[in-house]
């Protein structure tokens, strides 16, 4: 009986990460979902120890809009389900240049988790790994570069990338807080210069 109980509960944090490693597309909302990671955890009780699993979850439209949430439960798809609802609730907006890259370079912290994030030209793919990899591609960006220079805890990884992400910024909204215009703001493109200097 012990056996069985150990095969399932492994069988099962198993098919979580097979689950997680293809891109879910859900055809009635195009809502792309990402497992990042599963964690077995225990909690000592009167009787012994309660297992449970706890799932980490990145949720995007691949659009410009990215979310991420946290799950727990006795099972693994249970702990999925928790995870996704809570990261399509707190789906937060970037803004995205051209549609495939960020307008400027970033850095993000969270606890001992420190990223940097920067724009790339056409062609250059995601390259970027982890749990940073697939925040940015489930919020659609295709061409970026990214360095994870902390903690490798998914936790902290996915929270600092975020707080890259809110940092972006448009040329619109730059111009708007400036009272200019796009075309002030965005001039100096034409003449060869960065994404970098322009979006900052």
């Amino acid at each position: 009986m012990a056996r069985g109980n150990e095969q399932r509960g492994e069988g099962g944090q198993r098919r979580g990460r097979d689950r997680g490693a293809p891109q879910e597309e859900r055809a009635e909302s195009d809502i792309v979902e990402k497992l990042v990671h599963i964690n077995r955890v225990a909690a000592t009780v009167k009787g012994g120890r309660r297992f449970s699993f706890a799932a980490l979850m990145v949720v995007g439209d691949q659009k410009g809009r990215v979310g991420f949430g946290h799950g727990k439960a006795r099972e693994v798809p249970e702990a999925i389900r928790k995870a996704t609802e809570e990261a399509k609730k707190t789906m937060i907006r970037v803004p995205l240049r051209e549609s495939r890259t960020l307008h400027h370079d970033g850095a993000g912290r969270w606890g001992a988790g420190k990223i940097m994030v920067r724009s790339a030209p056409p062609g250059t793919g995601v390259i970027a790994g982890g749990p940073m990899r697939a925040v940015l591609e489930t919020l659609g960006v295709q061409d970026v570069v990214g360095k994870s220079v902390g903690s490798s805890n998914p936790y902290n990884m996915v929270r600092a990338t975020f707080e890259a992400l809110k940092a972006q910024s448009s040329p619109r909204q730059i111009a708007s807080k400036r009272g200019k215009k796009v075309a002030d703001v965005i001039g100096r493109r034409a003449d060869g210069a960065s994404a970098t200097a322009d979006g900052e």
